[in-house]
Parts: structure tokens; C-alpha cells; sequence
């Protein structure tokens, strides 16, 4: 994977996961569903900590559509509100393509 792909670290961080999940489980004595399970369980947890700004930004966002939309602010204050929630963004949910 290039070091420039904006997702690299996401992916790296999310591979980890599963090999640890991997590593733990080698030497268990659970079953093979078992041992599957805390493998998918790891890679869960991992997306869910990846993406949570992401769905934290999601969120404020679409708080901010509804009030615009809700047609209580005048066309500058709508403009001005979504100008501050864009600076407000964080910086992991910037510019990079999140898939």
C-alpha cells in the first residue's frame, strides 16, 4: 500500500487488530467458531474506532442541514453556520477518501 494513500494508516491500524485477534486465538483452546468470531469481533471494534469522528462529524453535520433546513435562518446566518461547522470538522475526516 503506498504511504500516500489517505487511508494507509486506517488500514494498518485495522490489520493490526486482526493479527493480534489472529495471534491470541492461535494457541487457544476455543473452538474454530470461536476463534473465528474473536477474529471478526477484533476487526469490528477496529472499524468502529477508525470511523467514529467520522460519524461524530456525520452527526453535527446533519444537525446543521436540519436547522437550515428548517428555514428559521436568514440565507447569511444559514451561510455563516455551515462555513463554522466545516471549519469545525476534524481533521481525519478532511480531504481523504474514507472507504
Amino acid at each position: 500500500m503506498a504511504k500516500q494513500d489517505p487511508n494507509a494508516e486506517r488500514y494498518i491500524s485495522i490489520a493490526r487488530a486482526c493479527l493480534k485477534a489472529i495471534n491470541d486465538t492461535a494457541a487457544d483452546s476455543a473452538s474454530r467458531e470461536e476463534k473465528i468470531q474473536a477474529v471478526y469481533q477484533a476487526i469490528d471494534e477496529a472499524f468502529q474506532a477508525e470511523f467514529t469522528d467520522f460519524r461524530q462529524s456525520v452527526a453535527v453535520m446533519a444537525s446543521v442541514l436540519e436547522r437550515i433546513g428548517s428555514g428559521q435562518l436568514d440565507a447569511s446566518a444559514a451561510a455563516d453556520l455551515a462555513r463554522k461547522t466545516l471549519a469545525q470538522q476534524p481533521e481525519s475526516t478532511r480531504d481523504a477518501i474514507i472507504h
